[in-house]
């Protein structure tokens, strides 16, 4: 039994940083994409969709990825009882899961984006500077020295770059400006086709990276 907010780990990332440079690092807000995900597939896809639509976790993957090396990549949210096979999805994909109870008594997930702001740090400390790829849509907490955004900051002074990707609509406007000035900020809603699908409709797209802009770091 996991008591709340104890994370547990599902999966662990392969070392493919062996080629002599640095290999990007990925760090993947699961919840904050697909909360919003229903919203836009309402408008999208029609209202009675959206209970259907789902994200392509390999495609996704592939567009954080963007063929690049791979040092570390890490998904952290929690674990709703009927979520099991999803983590597995992802660890398939040889992605680090790090999975966390809701709060007994808040039933929120306060603790997901402190765990992934948590890895960012040790790999800022721990690792040469290489380029942070951040999948979300929260910038909460930045007004308070907390939050994705604070923790991007740092690792921009510290010689990484970064990338940010996210909704249009769910992306917090300072952490959205500050990838676009500083970084590149990558707009889920125009890979919507290749990453998502429906349960019982659409199937996903295939998936070009032809036009995905890539930071590099100082």
């Amino acid at each position: 039994m996991i008591s709340p907010g104890r994370p547990r780990l599902l999966g662990q990332a392969p070392d493919t940083s062996g080629s002599g440079t640095a290999g990007i690092h990925i760090f993947w807000d699961q919840s904050n994409l697909f909360v919003p995900l229903r919203f836009i597939a309402s408008r999208r896809e029609g209202r009675l969709e959206e209970r259907g639509i789902r994200l392509h976790f390999p495609n996704l993957y592939r567009l954080a990825r963007a063929g690049r090396t791979v040092a570390k990549a890490v998904c952290v949210g929690s674990i709703p009882p009927d979520l099991g096979r999803l983590w597995d999805r992802i660890s398939d994909l040889g992605v680090t899961v790090e999975v966390q109870e809701r709060g007994a008594q808040s039933n929120t997930e306060q603790g997901v984006d402190a765990a992934l702001q948590l890895h960012m740090l040790h790999s800022l400390t721990d690792s040469p500077p290489s380029v942070a790829v951040l999948l979300t849509g929260d910038g909460a907490g930045y007004d308070q020295g907390r939050g994705f955004l604070a923790d991007l900051e740092r690792m921009a002074k510290g010689g990484w770059a970064v990338e940010v990707l996210s909704w249009r609509a769910a992306c917090a406007q300072h952490l959205r400006r500050f990838a676009e000035e500083q970084g590149i900020f990558v707009a889920l809603d125009d890979y919507y086709e290749a990453i998502t699908f429906l349960a019982d409709g659409r199937r996903v797209a295939p998936l070009s990276l032809k036009h995905r802009a890539l930071a590099r770091a100082s």
